[in-house]
């Protein structure tokens, strides 16, 4: 049949982008074009196992799944063939003229011009067919369909420069042919052992046989004189061909847990830590674990796909089963293998059956039994892993109220311990520091590091020594919500009102210098409130100061500072807040202002400790240019010093 309607169509910004990114960037790592190609070739494989389950005609016959590779020296060229599920025309332009994903922007508002870290990015980005320009100047696919008639293969054709072709052809096979035109530069490829030593390094695993062709031997004369006849030559089995998973665990080498790995996820770097489990009971399963190393760069977008590869009876069922991890462990990669569940099993299914359920809660305390040992190791593997996925975790606490203690024990903060913005003290840590009579763990929430460690709040903690939690994540004060107590003790937040430091205060000593000082500056806290009106909640005095004259609190009940952000940034509207204005009767400032006599300078200082306080506390001011100017009039002023 002749060809016919052809196409030329231009790639769209970002496949160019990515395409010159691919070529240059990679070119150190460029053998990975074919564990890529292969693997894209295998996950075929598995899709017309899953289809065929339905519709037996996909396999046209030939119920025998592989991958074939073939060399042409001649040629220059390389052919990854496979006869799985195959594409249709618009599926080609879909799949290989444009980046089926969202988030492009993204993405490459991530690249460094870092050739290792940018590596990485693609590698997460899953973009494995793209790795051909590596080593091509030139790629060919030719494809069909399984189950559609032979005369509707399609031809795809691009340099890789800015542009492809697509043509209709006749293809009698179903499935994918990818021909590589190597550069002149990359004839080391065009060798039998160089790709079988590449298949076994990477692809060893793949469930389906990756082939390459023996050839045979010719007529010949053996020792005793009698004639050796020729021998065809055949397809012959180059990887082993047995899910990885289903073998046992002192079989398996660590590197070869690796290379499935990035199998699986399509990631450039080594997971972190692997968990490879074959469980027989009232439940027969297989799973196998990994944490990575490196967070997917669309790890907060709201269609970011995760969850495990669900396999039945090592049939493969579908990709990124959520079902079977919560979503604070989504960056968990791996497979999960079970013989309970039906063939036919769809999403719907797997939301309301009793087996997903107790599959999921034993991944899951897998998961975290991964993480304890992770964080058990000397090193700085934990917190290059908390670094990377430690606001996720902090998910964890409200999603899942069973394992919130084991999670909880994972979670690291800055801390007044140390002078470092690094996430380092854990609450195990911090509860082995409490003083003896501390029965309470102290934290504050803020925008920035330096907005928490410098807080005012702070400063009767610093004074009596006790250990506070900087959080500074806009995730942590959503997470203080439903952590209220570690290990029996309660959560306080030290910018609530009603600050209590129990049996760390002297109580009695602590009561009479209120009851001097509330006599003493009653009437000053009267004209306060009377100039301030309605702005405030409250005005009082306060013993939680060393340094600063005043400060701002929230109502034991009312809704923190960085609360109201939170829900302000997701676009809900938050009531007015007033809070309570706290003075420090033992500053300088606040006993001149006290003794000051003109109402006006009264009215104005009191006004500039009221968004001095404020801005310490929010960051911000609804009208920083009226605090400017009460500055500068103030600074020409003696009345108060």
């Amino acid at each position: 049949m002749a060809e016919q309607h052809t196409e030329n169509h231009k790639f769209n910004a970002h496949t160019e982008q990515l395409l010159h990114l691919m070529i240059h960037s990679l070119y150190s790592n460029k053998e990975i074009f074919l564990r890529e190609l292969v693997s894209n070739a295998a996950d075929a494989a598995d899709k017309l196992r899953f289809k065929a389950l339905e519709n037996n005609a996909l396999y046209e016959d030939d119920a025998n799944l592989r991958v074939r590779i073939s060399f042409d020296k001649d040629a220059h060229t390389i052919t990854i063939d496979d006869n799985g599920i195959g594409m249709t025309r618009e599926e080609v332009i879909d799949n290989l003229g444009t980046i089926a994903r969202s988030g492009t922007k993204e993405f490459f508002g991530n690249l460094t011009g870092d050739q290792a870290a940018d590596s990485q990015l693609i590698g997460q980005f899953g973009v494995g067919f793209y790795s051909s320009f590596i080593v091509s100047d030139k790629v060919t696919v030719e494809t069909r369909a399984a189950g559609s008639d032979k005369s509707q293969g399609v031809r795809w054709v691009s340099e890789g420069k800015g542009e492809f072709e697509v043509t209709d052809i006749e293809k009698a096979d179903r499935g994918t042919r990818i021909k590589l035109h190597l550069r002149d530069e990359e004839q080391e490829f065009l060798n039998d052992w160089k790709l079988r030593s590449l298949v076994t390094k990477y692809s060893d695993h793949i469930s389906i046989p990756v082939e390459m062709y023996k050839e045979g031997e010719p007529e010949k004369e053996g020792d005793d004189g009698e004639k050796i006849p020729a021998t065809e030559g055949e397809w012959e089995a180059i990887n082993r061909a047995q899910a990885l998973w289903t073998r046992s665990k002192s079989e398996v080498t660590d590197d070869e847990y690796k290379e499935f790995y990035k199998h699986i996820s399509h990631d450039f770097a080594d997971p972190l830590i692997w968990s490879h489990n074959k469980v027989e009971g009232k439940q027969q399963y297989t799973s196998l674990l990994y944490i990575p190393s490196k967070a997917p760069w669309d790890m907060w977008n709201r269609d970011h796909q995760h969850g495990l590869k669900l396999y039945v009876q090592r049939v493969f069922i579908m990709d990124d089963a959520e079902q079977f991890m919560p979503n604070y462990l989504r960056f968990v990669k791996g497979v999960l293998d079970s013989n309970d569940l039906p063939l036919n099993v769809s999403r719907e299914i797997l939301q309301d059956t009793k087996i997903t359920a107790n599959l999921r809660q034993a991944c899951t305390k897998r998961a975290l039994s991964m993480l304890e040992k992770l964080a058990k190791r000397e090193g700085d593997e934990y917190q290059k892993f908390y670094k990377e996925f430690g606001n996720v975790l902090k998910e964890g606490p409200a999603e899942d109220f069973a394992n919130r203690e084991r999670i909880a024990k994972l979670l690291r903060f800055a801390s007044t311990h140390s002078d470092s913005s690094e996430p380092t003290a854990s609450l195990d840590d911090y509860v082995s520091r409490m003083k003896e009579e501390q029965d309470k763990i102290y934290y504050i929430t803020a925008d920035s590091y330096e907005a928490a460690a410098h807080s005012p709040h702070l400063e009767i903690f610093r004074k009596k020594g006790i250990e506070v939690l900087l959080m500074h994540e806009r995730i942590d004060e959503w997470l203080m919500n439903h952590l209220t107590e570690f290990d029996g003790k309660e959560f306080v937040s030290v910018t609530k009102g009603d600050l209590d430091l129990g049996k760390l205060e002297d109580d009695e000593e602590l009561k009479k210098r209120k009851e001097q000082d509330e006599s003493e500056y009653a009437s000053f806290i009267d004209h306060v409130k009377e100039i301030l009106g309605d702005k405030v909640k409250d005005v009082r005095l306060t013993y939680r100061l060393t340094d600063t004259p005043s400060c701002i609190v929230v109502g034991e009940n009312d809704m923190s500072t960085q609360m109201i952000k939170l829900m302000q940034a997701a676009g809900q509207s938050v009531p007015e807040q007033k809070y309570i204005f706290e003075l420090n009767p033992d500053h300088s400032l606040v006993k001149q202002l006290a003794d000051e006599q003109d109402e006006q300078q009264f009215a104005e200082w009191t006004q500039l400790l009221l968004q001095q306080a404020e801005l310490a506390e929010k960051g911000s001011l609804e009208n920083p240019a009226d605090f400017v100017q009460r500055v500068n009039r103030l600074l020409g002023s003696t009345s108060v010093a």
